[in-house]
């Protein structure tokens, strides 16, 4: 789980004044970067607390800024303290006068190039399932999703009635200042719909049942819990996530649908440092409790055909041994590392046995061959892999075990699987998309290996692929590692050094950045900017030894490689010295706050949305929701002094100096559970009172939100005009 995969009035106005911003698109600043002088922002109230940790002491002045009852602040944000509360207002309102204000006219023009670019009715392409196809739509000028379906020849696939709406986010979001849709399961007999809401931003959810036939809910809820319902084919029975106090998803419930109140535990995980889930086999005989943390893992299974039977292991908990598994036929098969499978391997196991039997080789591990994921359908098996650092389908006739590529044809591209709710199909159902390319959904026939486009994103104001240009190249870290870099640029964009650039980058959790098509980035590149993704180390591009030098005790390689893309940006002459801005969103807030620290000069601005900043303390502190499953990512500062040593190395607040640092633009929101709102605030108080010389640095504090930012469609592209509108701030591109 991705810790770190935002406007209220404030209490005090500040004057300020900026100067020194070039004002004509593209003019780069006699400086070589963006400069900009402004009257000094809110000033926190130093407060010095003293930690002894491991022999080791550090003083944090800003710690009151995380409330005791914190918990409950996520839960209602109108619980924050008083005196918290009046500082982020007064930062709210100083982003405001110094950013806000001063973009509203580009801020709201980027607005509607975005919104222009939305097809505000669109729909998915229905899945099929059985006598009803499924699909999610949207309504003009609506913000949330609709679930719809519609009555279907079972063999034909042919339409037989009307299509009925299932739920409309838009009428259950009236009355709530935030509502998102977690998810939505119907029961095998389409009879019911269990859907999860969340109503403030977190990690938690309310689960509620809707009856098909009336349009109505059942007359109760279940509250706090993670994620849709898994049915089991009696359509009375199903199973979810119940969360604990600290927002982790800890408890496997069985609930029987009108039995309100009596909900049977299945499962616990008493171990914080394991994150939990649930999920059903494609085939949908089986359901898997899967207990992980980043090294390893251990699954239990139920037959759905028994939902009230006990769990049972498939096999146990090896320190290192990692295995995911799916069903087919008599057998559980797994993708796994066992056995130095490193970029893994298929095993399988006899479903009557898993626990004692020897796990069989169906695909050898292939080194640099990185198995992402395996699906099964009824005759064949589809594997996601990662080949120099490019997306592939390989596809195996489960009857002759042959197998076969889907190849193709752009320099970087995007691939992902739109699993639907059938097994017995041939039909794989993919997502293909470019930096240039909108995004098309493909039904690949699996037998015969023709394709047919279902659908291509539709952008309403207009796109011509062939008026962007989409690249793959290498940049050099330190130590030789080859770092793929993804450029999108207009076509009539000059690559000679001339132009500013947005270079955006993660690096955490073995998450590969896609090379996706995203209206977001369009803005900035009909401006004249080369838009860039850094694949650093920490993803899994490269495969799994990629993620593995970006972690625990090899992290500042993330970082290192982001200035080595920069630096080869400028040195390749395909962007203009000092006129790059970085961004990075959770975990990726804590590559651009670190790389900043590194490279103070370097860049134009740093944008660091929902930033994982306050490393050593987040990860000092177990109680934080997803503090102990990333001890394995980060390494255990309260029982290591090796990995104290080096958290402190490179931990954002903690290194920040007396350094010109560039503009931030730092965003969080009240009920973000992941990254909490104090990592940020705290981070922007600590460079304004080290590095008073460097900035500004803004707080964008969103009071009705959390980790995912606003809740609504439209909302959310406001928050990306905000980001754009103050990278182009910061170039001197804001005429």
């Amino acid at each position: 789980m991705d810790r770190r995969t935002l406007l209220l009035t404030g209490t005090a106005a500040m004057a300020v004044g900026i100067a020194g911003c070039a004002t004509t698109p593209g003019a780069a600043p006699a400086s070589g970067r963006a400069r900009f002088t402004a009257l000094a922002g809110p000033a926190a109230e130093r407060r010095p607390v003293t930690i002894t940790q491991l022999g080791r002491v550090r003083t944090d002045d800003y710690q009151w800024m995380r409330a005791a009852h914190w918990q409950e602040v996520i839960d209602s944000p109108t619980t924050l303290p008083a005196e918290i509360r009046t500082h982020i207002e007064a930062e709210n309102a100083y982003t405001e006068e110094v950013l806000m204000a001063p973009t509203a006219a580009l801020r709201d023009k980027l607005f509607q190039e975005l919104r222009g670019r939305i097809d505000e009715d669109d729909s998915s392409v229905p899945a099929p399932d059985g006598i009803f196809e499924y699909a999610v739509r949207f309504r003009e000028g609506g913000q949330y999703p609709i679930v719809v379906r519609r009555p279907i020849d079972r063999v034909t696939k042919a339409p037989t009635g009307p299509e009925q709406v299932v739920l409309d986010g838009n009428v259950e979001a009236e009355g709530h200042a935030f509502w998102r849709l977690q998810g939505w399961a119907h029961s095998p007999d389409h009879s019911l719909v269990g859907y999860a809401v969340d109503y403030r931003g977190g990690n938690s959810a309310t689960l509620r049942f809707r009856d098909t036939t009336t349009g109505r809910d059942l007359p109760y809820e279940i509250q706090e819990i993670a994620g849709p319902p898994d049915w089991a084919p009696d359509s009375k029975t199903c199973f979810y996530q119940a969360v604990d106090a600290n927002f982790r998803p800890s408890r496997v419930m069985r609930h029987t649908v009108g039995a309100a109140g009596r909900d049977t535990l299945v499962f616990e995980e008493r171990d914080p440092a394991f994150q939990m889930g649930i999920g059903t086999s494609a085939s949908g005989e089986y359901l898997f409790i899967v207990r992980a943390e980043s090294a390893s893992s251990e699954v239990l299974y139920i037959p759905m055909a028994t939902p009230d039977a006990a769990p049972r292991r498939i096999a146990p908990h090896r320190p290192g041994v990692e295995y995911y598994p799916e069903h087919f036929g008599g057998h559980f098969f797994l993708r796994t590392n066992a056995g130095g499978a490193l970029d893994y391997r298929i095993a399988r196991v006899p479903v009557g046995a898993p626990e004692t039997a020897a796990w069989e080789d169906v695909i050898p591990h292939q080194p640099g061959r990185f198995i992402g994921s395996m699906e099964m359908y009824g005759r064949y098996m589809v594997l996601d892999l990662m080949v120099d650092a490019l997306p592939q389908f390989s596809i195996r006739d489960m009857a002759s075990a042959q197998d076969h590529l889907v190849s193709f044809p752009e320099e970087a591209y995007d691939l992902s699987i739109a699993r639907g709710f059938e097994f017995d199909t041939t039909t794989l159902r993919f997502t293909y998309s470019s930096p240039t390319t909108p995004a098309e959904v493909w039904d690949y026939d699996m037998a015969t290996r023709e394709r047919v486009l279902r659908k291509r994103q539709r952008i309403p104001s207009g796109h011509d692929a062939a008026d962007y240009v989409t690249r793959r190249i290498v940049a050099v870290a330190p130590d030789g590692a080859r770092v793929p870099v993804t450029l999108l640029a207009r076509r009539t964009t000059p690559l000679d050094g001339t132009a500013p650039c947005l270079l955006y980058g993660y690096g955490a959790y073995g998450i590969s950045m896609p090379a996706s098509f995203s209206i977001g980035r369009l803005p900035l590149v009909d401006r004249g900017l080369v838009y860039a993704i850094a694949h650093v180390r920490g993803g899994q591009e490269r495969g799994r030894q990629w993620y593995l030098d970006g972690k625990l005790m090899q992290k500042r390689n993330s970082f290192t490689d982001l200035i080595a893309v920069a630096a080869h940006l400028e040195d390749a002459r395909i962007v203009a010295p000092g006129r790059t801005v970085i961004e990075g969103r959770s975990a990726g807030g804590l590559l651009v706050g670190a790389t900043m620290n590194m490279a103070p000069t370097r860049f134009a601005g740093v944008i660091a949305g929902v930033a994982f900043v306050d490393v050593i303390n987040t990860i000092s502190d177990a109680s934080l929701p997803l503090t102990p499953p990333e001890w394995t990512e980060w390494g255990n500062p309260i029982t290591d002094p090796a990995a104290y040593d080096y958290m402190m190395s490179y931990s954002p607040y903690e290194n920040v100096a007396e350094h010109t640092y560039p503009p931030v633009l730092a965003q969080t929101a009240l009920s973000d559970s992941q990254v909490t709102y104090w990592e940020p605030t705290k981070w922007v108080a600590q460079l304004r009172a080290r590095a008073p010389q460097g900035g500004p640095y803004l707080l964008r504090c969103n009071m009705e939100a959390g980790h995912g930012g606003a809740s609504g469609r439209f909302d959310r592209l406001k928050e990306v005009a905000e980001s754009h509108a103050f990278a182009l701030w910061c170039l001197g591109m804001t005429a």
